[in-house]
Formats: C-alpha cells, structure tokens, sequence
C-alpha cells in the first residue's frame, strides 16, 4: 500500500536564552502513514507530539530529516491544498455563525460561491450541525466548536486529514462524536493521521499507532498486532469445586454459588489449574488469555 505520509530521521531542538547547550525534542524519528488508514500518534504531554505536527505542516522548520506527502517535499504548495490541519487549540471567531466561519476558510482557498455554499452544506449535515448554522459561535458548546473545527478541516476535500488532540477537553459524548467524523473519513477514503494522549479513543479507531515519548518513537505498528503480542494473565470458569485448595489458581475474581470464576497469572499456573480442576471431578466452562490493554503497552513503553 501506498505511503501518503513518510518521515525520514527527523530532528528537532532549541537553545534556552541562558544557553548555548540544545535541548532535543524530537531524535531520528522515522514512521509512514500509509493511504485509507487512521494513524494514532500518541504520548504523553510534552512527548513532542504537536512539534511534529507542525514540522509535517511546515510551521517550524527541523534540525535534520526529510519529510514527504503524497511522495512531493511537504512544502510544496500543491503538496498542502490536499491536506486539512485542525491544530489543537484553533481559533473560532465569536460573532461569526457557524456558516460564516466555514465560508470564512472558504474564501481563502478561492472557491466560488456555488461551491462554497454546496461544501457548507454538507459539512454542516456531516458533523451535526446544519440546524446550528446561523447561531454566533461563542454560543456553542466545546464538542459543537470541535465538530466545527473538523468541518473546517475538511472545507477543500483533502485526502489527508492531519488533527491534533481532536478529543483533548471533551466529555464522552463528545468524543464519541469526533470518533463518529474520523471513522466517517476513513469510510470515505481519507487517511487520518491524529495525535492524543487519550487511548481508549486510539485503540477503537485507530489502525495504526505510534508512541512517542521523550522526542523518540518507542513503538510503531498495527493495534491488532500491539495488542495481540502478549499475554497477561488466563481467566478460567469453573464450577463444582471449592477454590481454595487448588493449584494455580492465583486469585477468585469472582464466586457465585458454584461456579468461580479464578486467574492464572501465566500459562503454567493454567495448565496446573485445568488438570487440578478435571482430575478432581470439577466442570471446566471456559479458559480465556487477556491480552494487554493499549495502556498497558504504552505505560511499558513510556517507563523502558
């Protein structure tokens, strides 16, 4: 599949006004994003999430390293009409409406009216807000301005959608509703690349993620991949026996009349656990591998 986004050893650093010594924010930092996919870019705060971003889009210039869009140098000029950037704290003008604002950004790519009322309206109807199109921006809920952002993002129909920290300040409602928009781009065949420190969001959406931490890429890969590579504990459903005298059996999570339902911490206490349980006439119902959360794989990678 093809790379739309590829960056190449990238760097970054900056000097204090007290000194000459760098400070490195981001060190040889290579990853791709590949056509149709929605890739996660996670870390902590001040892991150098948004300088890469703004390195992508041009704002800051880096130290070292080669970044490529659509295989074009990213500063090229056709290069960047076919991406649409929300920033993480983006700017709405008060007393504009909603159909004002759009038209706004609009104007500035040189649409013609026709189109600019067309695009409008279907971003509005896109992001759940066609009924809020005359009402003045500082009247808008922070999800309702982040849908609008979005529909801002997507006023000239880029192919690449660069985002970052989306759902930062939202309540669950409305990250939901900003999880719905990315999955609607993907479904129409945009790629998505979005920075968050909000996992939980990454690991349903995401195809992709890469972790940042300290300005260093610690781990990049599929989710289902990341996800499936290790085993933390067994959960085993049982019945018809008292837990308390059987090996390998680390702890009870829980017990409703006869039936237990116990934890292994690995494969070895399993395997003690399920002929202990058969040997001694029990019923064996289910032996399950729960396998590591996102956050349990960030928090390792963020702590080696």
């Amino acid at each position: 599949m093809a790379s739309v986004l590829e960056v190449s050893h990238l760097a970054r650093s900056y000097r204090t006004n007290l000194s000459w010594r760098k400070y490195w924010i981001l060190r040889d930092l290579t990853f791709s994003v590949e056509q149709g996919e929605i890739f996660g870019f996670i870390g902590p705060n001040g892991a150098g999430k948004t300088t890469t971003i703004k390195l992508i889009m041009d704002l800051v210039r880096p130290d070292s390293g080669d970044i490529r869009i659509f295989g074009e140098r990213h500063r090229n000029v056709t290069v960047k009409k076919r991406i649409g950037f929300l920033p993480e704290n983006p700017y709405f003008y008060d007393y504009l409406t909603a159909e004002e604002f759009l038209d706004f950004y609009a104007r500035l790519f040189g649409f013609p009216r026709a189109i600019r009322r067309s695009r409008i309206d279907t971003l509005l109807e896109r992001v759940g807000l066609a009924n809020r199109r005359d009402r003045q921006l500082r009247k808008f809920s922070k999800g309702m301005l982040q849908r609008l952002g979005l529909a801002q993002a997507l006023i000239n129909e880029p192919e690449l959608v660069i985002l970052d920290e989306p759902m930062s300040g939202l309540d669950p409602v409305g990250r939901r509703e900003v999880r719905d928009i990315i999955l609607s781009l993907k479904a129409a065949g945009k790629t998505v690349f979005f920075s968050t420190h909000i996992l939980s969001d990454t690991e349903l959406i995401c195809d992709r993620v890469g972790i940042l931490n300290k300005g260093e890429l610690r781990a990049v890969g599929r989710v289902s991949d990341l996800l499936g590579a290790r085993v933390t504990h067994w959960e085993v459903a049982f019945s018809g026996l008292a837990p308390d005298s059987l090996p390998g059996l680390s702890r009870v999570v829980s017990r409703e009349g006869r039936e237990v339902l116990g934890v292994c911490q690995d494969e070895e206490e399993m395997h003690v656990l399920v002929r202990a349980i058969l040997e001694r006439g029990g019923s064996l119902q289910s032996v399950v591998p729960q396998r590591e959360r996102l956050e349990d794989i960030f928090l390792r990678e963020i702590q080696r």
